[in-house]
């Protein structure tokens, strides 16, 4: 995948900018190093900068791009930035030199101030002409995007602005402001739903050596869609082959049903929950649809677009045995365009695959609502029956079309990161992991490769404050295993080895029945507090004991912390809750006893002389109850037991 940028068309006139959109009325600027600005002008013209008092030149390239760099500034303001070129001058008022950070992640990043806890309140208060707000566009692209899809604009925090802002990012910079008083510039790059893999450059992706495959069809995209989509239906069709249980002959997007159950789905399809069928009524996995067509030879001869319902939430989609689209999200409809020559005369078979992985699942209906639309405008319903089969949930989840916006790959970072360009930033907030918990063994490696993309392009020691996991779903009540705990496993690792990442632990502050926790205030004051210790410095515990050592001790396991702030405490009972010992067969983890004494604790239960593995609040939602003085949460945490 090429990492080139389209240069775009630049005009002397009073409508053309000089500046990089980043850099706006309101804008804040990275202090305390040099300061990077940027823009396009005429090929090969001069570029004068001014500001603070400090000059700088820079001289546009071939493809109208300038860079030039200030001297490094202390905070303050407000100041005007000044660009001139030519007989054209830009001016930028009302600007600050404070710390910028970025806001990114999924669904509990993108959380807005207006859905977080006492919310009203909170929108009522706010005022502060110190703390500046900027929202990257959501959007997805197969290449990087040089300057964002629509405008953008810095606005300093009052009622209006911050109510569909970030409540992370804003409660963050509130609490760290307290402490830290200079501006703060916050840029809220977020998307519901998405997959770390869709915020990591393609460049990146290769490093890992999982995704080269997916990663040629992507390339294949930007130039031809219709063909590089048929080349994904081939590696798709690969995948399902090669599932263990999958018989040789059982190709579901095939021309026939010579295998697997095929029954005759509701006339108005849409939910299968709602279907009453026993097996779907709680149904999160994969359900293939079919249905056939009839068409004349003059109508298989058009050029045509396969036109479906809303898909909840990915579909693959085939017609006559080869694949036409794929698409990420709920809401919206599918438009796949058909190559020449595949529709015939006679029967044509369409064959949907739908991948739920949060409740309601399924084709939209009614079937009238699916449709062939020719060339000549006319349309053909897709309303002769549809049927379906169940997969097994046992098969696994199946890989997504990388140019899906939220699921694919590097889609959202081309899209919404690209266009920020090389902005100063002081360091980066990540709340992301719960649409990866399937793949929690990939996670560590690509919250690295992450971690290693972001600083190529903003600065090789730029700080990442992860935000871990929290809570969610019901709670245990027998020692189990779990992909939300081991992905927090693989976010606290990635964390501990790097001294410029932070972890936040947030296992107490979620809520069991929303994964959108509200307590957005809270999150922000143990993600400032990590910054405080990580990024500048302060010899505060960042967030909560952690494990330092685990031995044995006799018939007992004894584990040691670290960064216990005034002490180990239990609430709600003599000793925490929340430790397993296990051995190293799955299923032999046993609930242990546990008692504090100073910065330890003592584990005691049936087998524990032979136990080689400690675990904590290792669930999706677990009750844990060890905490330190200070109020901090010991975090989750799987470790081997030392003699």
């Amino acid at each position: 995948m090429s990492a080139s940028f389209a240069a775009p068309a630049w005009a002397a006139d009073e409508a053309s900018s000089l500046l990089h959109p980043m850099f706006d009325d309101h804008v804040v600027l990275q202090r305390d190093r040099p300061v990077r600005v940027y823009g396009t002008a005429p090929a090969g013209e001069t570029v004068r900068v001014e500001f603070a008092g400090r000059r700088a030149r820079a001289r546009a390239g071939d493809d109208g791009r300038w860079e030039a760099q200030l001297p490094a500034l202390a905070a303050g303001g407000p100041h005007a930035l000044v660009v001139s070129a030519g007989g054209r001058t830009q001016r930028v008022s009302d600007v600050l030199v404070g710390d910028v950070w970025l806001c990114s992640g999924q669904s509990n990043m993108e959380l807005q101030v207006w859905r977080a806890l006492d919310a009203r309140a909170e929108i009522a208060g706010a005022g502060n002409d110190r703390i500046r707000l900027l929202t990257v566009p959501q959007v997805s692209d197969v290449v990087p995007r040089a300057e964002f899809s629509e405008a953008v604009e810095w606005q300093p925090v009052n009622p209006d602005t911050v109510r569909e802002f970030s409540a992370a990012c804003y409660f963050y910079a509130r609490e760290l402001q307290k402490h830290v008083d200079v501006p703060m510039g916050l840029i809220d790059a977020s998307w519901g739903g998405s997959r770390i893999q869709a915020w990591t450059s393609g460049g990146a992706l290769r490093t890992l050596g999982d995704y080269d495959a997916e990663l040629g069809v992507l390339g294949r995209y930007a130039d031809d869609a219709v063909a590089a989509v048929g080349d994904w239906g081939t590696l798709w069709q690969d995948w399902w082959s090669a599932r263990e249980g999958v018989e040789a002959d059982d190709r579901p997007w095939g021309a026939d049903e010579a295998s697997g159950a095929w029954r005759a789905a509701p006339e108005q399809l849409g939910a299968w929950e709602r279907w009453g069928v026993p097996e779907l009524a709680d149904f999160n996995g994969m359900v293939w649809y079919r249905t056939t067509v009839e068409l004349d030879a003059a109508q298989a001869a058009q050029g045509a677009t396969l036109v479906l319902g809303p898909a909840d939430e990915i579909d693959m989609t085939w017609v006559n045995g080869r694949g036409v689209g794929s698409t990420y999200g709920a809401g919206s409809g599918r438009e796949y365009a058909l190559p020449a020559g595949l529709l015939r005369a006679g029967a044509n078979t369409i064959v949907v695959n739908v991948l739920d992985t949060y409740r309601d699942g399924g084709l939209a209906g009614p079937a009238s609502a699916h449709a062939l639309r020719l060339a000549d405008g006319s349309r053909v319903p897709l309303d002769g029956g549809w049927r379906y089969r169940v997969v097994p949930p046992e098969l696994g989840t199946p890989p997504r079309a990388p140019w899906q916006s939220a699921a694919g790959l590097s889609t959202l970072y081309n899209g919404m990161i690209a266009p920020i360009g090389r902005y100063g930033l002081r360091g980066a907030l990540w709340y992301q992991g719960e649409s990866n918990t399937f793949e929690h063994d990939r996670y560590a490696g690509l919250l690295r490769a992450l971690r290693s993309d972001w600083r190529s392009r903003f600065g090789d020691d730029l700080p990442l404050l992860v935000v871990q996991l929290a809570n969610y779903g019901a709670a245990p009540t027998a020692p189990t295993e779990s992909d939300w705990a081991s992905l927090r496993e693989a976010q606290r690792a990635v964390a501990a080895e790097d001294r410029n990442t932070g972890l936040a632990v947030t296992i107490d502050i979620g809520d069991r029945y929303d994964i959108h926790p509200t307590n957005k205030q809270e999150l922000g004051r143990r993600l400032a507090r990590v910054a405080r210790h990580v990024v500048y410095g302060e010899s505060l515990p960042p967030s909560g004991p952690v494990p330092a050592s685990t031995s044995r001790d006799g018939d007992a396991v004894v584990v040691r912390f670290d960064d216990v702030g005034d002490g180990l405490v239990a609430y709600g009972a003599e000793g925490p809750i929340g430790f397993e010992l296990c051995g190293d067969a799955p299923g032999s983890c046993r609930y242990a006893q546990a008692s504090i004494r100073s910065d330890r604790v003592t584990l005691q239960a049936p087998g524990a002389a032979t136990a080689t593995r400690v675990r904590y609040c290792w669930a999706d939602s677990p009750v844990c109850t060890l905490f330190d003085g200070a109020g901090l949460p010991a975090g989750p945490f799987e470790r081997p037991v030392t003699p």
